[in-house]
């Protein structure tokens, strides 16, 4: 997972009118370029926060209520004090929804969970008065930037049932409070999961011995494996024992069931039916007329136009692994089967011999604490910035903190944090969190908030492409510098938001930036020489068709989802994946793990490989220079500082200079882009 924030048909949430509270680290609404900050709270001070929140938001919201909205005056008063409202609203949901996600505390997570919960009904509640939808309908724009936040807030309340008769609109309630709970349970299944697959040291054959070492074991010296990436990823890599491989890719695909099934189940039924209430067909066809795709037929065409570009480099791929691993065992061809498990082993095998690259042996080249200077340092040089490293309360002892300022200025512009190892009870994938939204109306900086578990020696090359696409998402939100808060950052169709950071991953195949990264090491670290940076990229090109029949998958089953409304997702599953080239492993239950169609990512999975097509679009404009600080500055006050003031085919046609096309697209899906 790219990205996280709440579903889209929550506004972006947060705090500000509880700065008089003593346990709080934050800054007043009004406060001008005062730092602000995450605050680490225990699970009674969130509770009291949050009550303290609800009474402000409730009083707010009556201040609003008696605003005659349709005057000139009265329409900027309106806005001025819809803008505070959200504010203080994200300054209580931000910081609550990241702690229950990180907090290595399970009392905080919950408390944390109890108040996101509260904050979502009142959000709910918020989109269905009639007074503040009157408000809205009436006030007057004075330019673009006000009448796409009108059209928005517009589009907010009516997909909350505004506009419904009263027994639908509270029947709408009902669904969208059942739906957050529906995904912070499915959630919590997956984060809280403690169980630990146990394997002989025989079964653990081929994995190197620093992985090995990390490894807690039992009084039998039997190795106990949790579902974290640095364990499972490695092991699918390197274990001889395609059995072993087998049993932990099962019990990895079935982490969250058989709960999250029937959790899923009801999200299904209850999404058709929010959708039917406000008169559409389908929930993808109530999605997607927000997005860039607008309806789900062109979502479909364009999953087609991606099958056919891959269907048979994902052929030949198989074909191949199935033809090393008869030559590598002494067997017959018939006997060389490829299953589901065996991907992974085979293709690093081919990797290292073909390549000559070695995943395990790159984290030589990207020591984590460099790559994580050396990301930094780059984006200093490409966007005009400045990170400061600051003490702050954290909420664990391995999170660091950063002011960023803008060089030529001196300006601060926000904060982030970075939070990189696993641990137990954290949001277990790679996200950015966007704590805090900015709103240069009332001098209000954004935070920004990186989640990722990595390996705390180094990265492979796999993980430094992750830590540049999460630090994309980070930069879009922390350089943020809209009038309102709730354009701020990544608040951009969904089909967009992840262009940004797929552009910002490029960084981790070029020479220029990569040559740089030595000089952030300490103790000193290898370069990476032409030689093998070629390889790199020969042995990343290896296993696209695999990797894009994947994603394909993915994108048309969360359409189906919602598009078709079939009634049982389990059997939509087996019969979807039966259809592919590796078939079905008996037993598997993904989706009781694939959290994108649960989140705001529903009927939406299909925005990476569609906003793909934008990012490496726009990566043409940097040319051969990739560190050219003039066009990082262009892009950062086109794109980045943007936010959602304009609709995304605005922002990326006035980057460009034209209309986007899908060329280079294409050929970096078939693993035929230029080297």
């Amino acid at each position: 997972m790219k990205t996280t924030r709440p579903p889209s048909f929550v506004t972006r949430l947060s705090f500000a009118a509880l700065f008089a509270l003593p346990f709080l680290f934050m800054a007043p609404v009004t406060a001008g370029t005062a730092r602000a900050t995450v605050p680490v709270l225990g699970a009674e001070e969130i509770d009291a926060m949050c009550s303290a929140g609800l009474d402000d938001w409730k009083a707010r919201v009556g201040r609003l209520e008696e605003i005659r909205a349709y005057t000139p005056k009265g329409s900027i008063e309106f806005v001025e004090e819809w803008n505070r409202l959200l504010i203080a609203m994200d300054d209580v949901h931000g910081p609550v929804y990241l702690l229950s996600q990180v907090s290595p505390d399970e009392h905080i997570r919950r408390s944390a969970e109890s108040c996101d919960t509260r904050v979502r009904a009142f959000n709910t509640d918020l989109y269905l008065n009639k007074k503040l939808y009157t408000n809205v309908r009436v006030s007057r724009t004075t330019d673009n930037v006000e009448r796409k936040l009108r059209r928005d807030t517009l589009n907010d309340f009516e997909d909350a049932g505004i506009t419904l008769m009263a027994k639908k609109q509270e029947r709408m309630r009902e669904i969208r409070i059942r739906l957050d709970a529906i995904q912070q349970e499915f959630s919590r299944n997956i984060r809280d999961n403690k169980t630990r697959v146990v394997f002989t040291p025989e079964q653990m054959r081929g994995l190197p011995e620093d992985y090995l070492a990390k490894i807690k074991r039992d009084a039998s010296g039997n190795y106990l494996l949790d579902f974290s990436y640095p364990v499972y990823i490695p092991f699918m890599r390197y274990a001889d024992d395609s059995e072993a491989r087998r049993q932990y890719q099962f019990e990895f695909l079935n982490r969250g069931t058989p709960g999250n099934l029937e959790l899923l189940q009801e999200a299904i039924i209850l999404r058709h039916e929010m959708a039917t209430l406000a008169g559409h067909r389908s929930y993808a066809d109530y999605k997607l007329r927000r997005r860039m795709a607008k309806k789900p037929g062109k979502v479909e065409d364009f999953l087609d136009q991606v099958q056919k570009a891959i269907r048979v480099a994902e052929r030949n791929e198989l074909e191949d692994l199935r033809q090393y691993k008869a030559r590598s065992l002494g067997i017959s061809l018939s006997e060389a089967v490829i299953d589901r498990w065996d991907v992974m082993y085979w293709q690093e095998k081919v990797r290292k011999e073909r390549f000559d690259v070695d995943q395990n042996e790159l984290r030589r080249y990207f020591p984590t604490d460099a790559a994580v200077r050396w990301t930094l340092g780059i984006s200093e040089s490409l966007y005009g910035i400045r990170f400061a490293k600051a003490d702050v309360p954290v909420w664990h002892e391995d999170v660091a903190y950063f002011d960023v300022y803008d060089k030529s200025t001196g300006e601060r512009l926000g904060g982030i944090y970075l939070d990189l190892f696993p641990r137990e009870g954290k949001y277990g994938h790679a996200a950015a969190f966007p704590v805090r939204g900015g709103s240069t109306l009332e001098g209000r900086k954004p935070i920004s908030v990186l989640v990722t578990n990595f390996n705390r020696t180094g990265l492979d090359g796999n993980e430094l492409e992750t830590l540049l696409h999460e630090f994309g998402h980070v930069l879009h939100g922390v350089l943020s510098k809209t009038r309102y808060v709730e354009q701020s950052g990544t608040s951009v169709e969904r089909d967009f938001v992840e262009a940004p950071s797929q552009m910002f991953e490029e960084w981790a195949h070029a020479k220029q930036p990569l040559a740089q990264l030595p000089g952030y090491c300490s103790p000193s670290c290898p370069a990476v020489d032409d030689a093998l940076l070629k390889r790199i990229n020969q042995a990343r090109k290896y296993g696209k068709g695999t990797f894009y029949a994947r994603q394909l998958l993915y994108a048309r089953y969360d359409m189906a989802l919602y598009n078709e409304h079939r009634k049982n997702a389990m059997a939509l599953w087996e019969e979807m994946e039966r259809k592919t080239l590796l078939g079905h492993t008996g037993g598997t239950q993904f989706p009781g793990q694939f959290n994108h169609t649960i989140s705001g990512y529903a009927a939406g999975y299909y925005g990476y490989l569609w906003s793909e097509v934008l990012a490496v679009d726009m990566l043409s404009q940097f040319g051969s220079n990739l560190m050219n600080p003039q066009m990082g500055m262009r892009y950062r006050k086109a794109i980045l500082e943007r936010g959602g003031e304009a609709y995304a085919d605005e922002l990326v046609r006035a980057f460009l200079g034209r209309a986007p096309n899908s060329k280079a697209f294409y050929r970096e899906i078939t693993g035929n882009a230029d080297e």
